[in-house]
């Protein structure tokens, strides 16, 4: 029988405060608040870990990298220790036809109740000869194993939208994984690298509450890809007051005003970047200095130059451009203190008068 996730790390040494600690922080991770870590403990103590396949297409493998290198105490051990990794051709130790062996038996074993983790993309062209998988067409491998599969994740932008390989004028014809497997739920986690802590929790999620969680209309997890980067910046402030950076390294860059004329892609973007942070919630692309270039959305790499000046970016409650709101922002002030200014002045004219004026104070 399959070992639990607790289980597991009992047995390498994890005490049980550290094991419910992650509990709490997860269901916190997960918006699911407290009262849930005593569920989401229960089902890590009694349900055996679910298999997984763990494929990859065309990518560079960053996916991978940026999850074995958390700093979370847990979270390295989660996909190794929550999941049955039966299969990952970057981290197992079997190589040839002990692999495919492996592939096969679990896709026999546990028809129907596996989970395949694709990491990258098929390239369609030339009958998917541009990645080929155990002497195969990884099309073909994608198509086989995801055939029995009882969902599909889809980890990172390659998977999600098919990110750099298939930029224009993608002559592989690398193709996105919900549009070649059209008859499984797909959950899609992107980003280029998603961030390790975002995929533990949809996986705890999953093993807890057996099912999906709830997605947006583009098949991303609604608790991680349910806002924008720029709503939960730290420089969202100064993006509001008009304080922009207007070149590199100068002095609104020194006092950490908003990237945004520098081509942050913040108010476009949906991520919790800003929220979970990156390397144990040290730090985001944005707080090291560096405007965000929208990874996580579809088609990123054809949208323009990550450095572009967006300025005229007007849509989801940005009410003007970048050059104008800050002025905006000192004329609403001023009227407002004119106004109130006037007022004052009448009530004052009030008082002499003994008149009733309208608009005056009382």
């Amino acid at each position: 029988m399959t070992e639990t996730f607790y289980e597991v790390l009992r047995r390498q040494g994890i005490s049980r405060r550290s094991f419910l600690k992650f509990c709490s922080l997860t269901a916190t991770s997960l918006g699911l608040g407290s009262a849930a870590a005593p569920k989401i403990a229960h089902a890590l103590e009694t349900k055996p870990r679910t298999p997984v396949l763990w494929l990859h297409g065309l990518e560079c493998t960053c996916c991978s990298e940026s999850f074995i290198r958390s700093a979370h105490p847990l979270a390295k051990d989660v996909v190794l220790s929550m999941l049955s990794l039966d299969y990952d051709d970057t981290l197992m130790a079997a190589a040839g036809y002990q692999a495919e062996a492996i592939l096969d038996d679990i896709k026999k074993r546990y028809k129907g109740n596996y989970i395949v983790a694709v990491e990258g993309n098929p390239p369609l062209n030339e009958d998917g000869m541009f990645c080929i998988h155990g002497g195969r067409p990884f099309v073909d491998v994608l198509k086989e194993t995801c055939a029995d599969a009882k969902a599909i994740i889809s980890w990172g932008s390659c998977a999600s939208w098919g990110c750099v390989q298939a930029a224009k004028p993608n002559p592989t014809r690398a193709t996105p994984v919900h549009k070649v497997i059209t008859d499984k739920p797909i959950i899609k986690v992107p980003g280029c690298p998603p961030i390790a802590e975002v995929m533990t929790a949809v996986v705890t999620y999953m093993l807890t509450f057996d099912k999906i969680p709830e997605l947006d209309r583009q098949g991303r997890p609604k608790m991680f890809y349910g806002q924008r980067i720029h709503d939960k910046c730290y420089r969202r402030p100064h993006f509001d007051a008009g304080q922009y950076v207007e070149e590199w390294d100068d002095e609104g860059a020194r006092k950490g005003y908003c990237l945004y004329k520098m081509g942050c892609k913040g108010p476009t973007t949906y991520n919790a970047c800003s929220t979970t942070r990156w390397n144990n919630g040290v730090s985001f692309p944005i707080q090291s200095g560096h405007g965000c270039i929208g990874c996580s959305e579809d088609g990123f790499w054809d949208k323009g130059s990550f450095y572009d000046r967006v300025t005229d970016i007007k849509q989801f409650g940005i009410e003007s451009n970048a050059d104008k709101i800050g002025g905006t922002a000192a004329a609403v002030t001023g009227a407002a203190v004119a106004a109130h200014a006037a007022v004052t002045a009448l009530a004052r004219a009030k008082k002499k008068t003994g008149i009733d004026i309208p608009g005056g104070e009382k």
